[in-house]
């Protein structure tokens, strides 16, 4: 069952403490990080990504209070319908004004073929409205991005900026040494629930079809400056703006998976055990 002083603990969190802060940016930006260090994404624990055994994807009608103790008190994470979803009710039970974003990522595009896909959020803090994200695989932002701002937003060495397109914008990250590229295109208009009904539906479509065998299993965490990805074999590692990645055999896969997934924020020098 959902509850919001166990939901805080989870990430580590005095909850008399940012009950006593209220809905401020620093209080936000300590709430978006520790999130995304506290709770792992995860495309295998999720219940919005098509599943091989009968069960029913549940995207709009998702029972939180069900999703509450796998994802936030076990740590087992999840996707961005449970992850934003379940960070959107405790942003409003803190007293923060936030709803909901629809996004489009290239990889749901080409699985889905629909428009309304990725789930993540907007925050009104601080006198200015936020996009906020706790369920992307990434890499992305570890903190929240100003919405109304076109310029360059510079988090942990990474650059990030959203550049208008059409009626939504087109978020793009550049690492300390890379080149800029498209994370996924937002819609800046609040969304609700029933939009997803299109993608619902795709998703359980998928589940009547054959198996895909070479669909790759997406995992990652947060760290103190960076990201730690996993999609499939592949291993990213973000410090400080600088990536490192490499193709993982199928001998240290599983121990690097299990590392990611592991109930709690790993301490700022955990990423040592992923390096190459």
């Amino acid at each position: 069952m959902y509850d919001t002083d166990t939901y805080l603990r989870c990430l580590g969190l005095d909850s008399a403490s940012v009950h006593r802060v209220g809905p401020s940016l620093d209080a936000l930006v300590m709430l978006h990080k520790r999130h995304m260090r506290a709770l792992p994404f995860s495309s295998t624990g999720s219940f919005a990504v098509p599943r091989r055994d009968g069960a029913v994807v549940e995207v709009v009608d998702l029972d939180l209070d069900a999703a509450f103790s796998p994802v936030v008190v076990a740590g087992g994470g999840g996707a961005c319908v449970q992850l934003n979803r379940l960070f959107l009710r405790l942003l409003r039970d803190l007293g923060f004004e936030a709803g909901l974003l629809a996004g489009t990522t290239a990889e749901g595009a080409e699985a889905y073929g629909v428009e309304i896909e990725h789930m993540l959020l907007f925050v009104r803090a601080g006198g200015h409205t936020w996009l906020a994200d706790v369920g992307y695989a990434g890499p992305s932002f570890l903190e929240p991005l100003l919405l109304d701002e076109t310029g360059e937003q510079v988090q942990y060495g990474c650059r990030y900026r959203l550049e208008p397109d059409d009626d939504g914008l087109i978020l793009r990250r550049r690492p300390r040494l890379g080149r800029w590229s498209t994370v996924y295109r937002v819609s800046p208009e609040p969304r609700e629930l029933p939009e997803w009904r299109p993608f619902e539906r795709a998703a359980n479509a998928l589940l009547a079809g054959p198996p895909n065998r070479d669909a790759l299993g997406l995992w990652s965490r947060a760290t103190d400056d960076g990201q730690i990805v996993l999609k499939g074999l592949r291993l990213l590692i973000v410090r400080g703006g600088i990536e490192k990645a490499r193709t993982l055999t199928d001998q240290e896969w599983p121990a690097v998976r299990d590392r990611i997934l592991a109930p709690g924020p790993p301490p700022s020098t955990e990423q040592e055990r992923y390096a190459p």
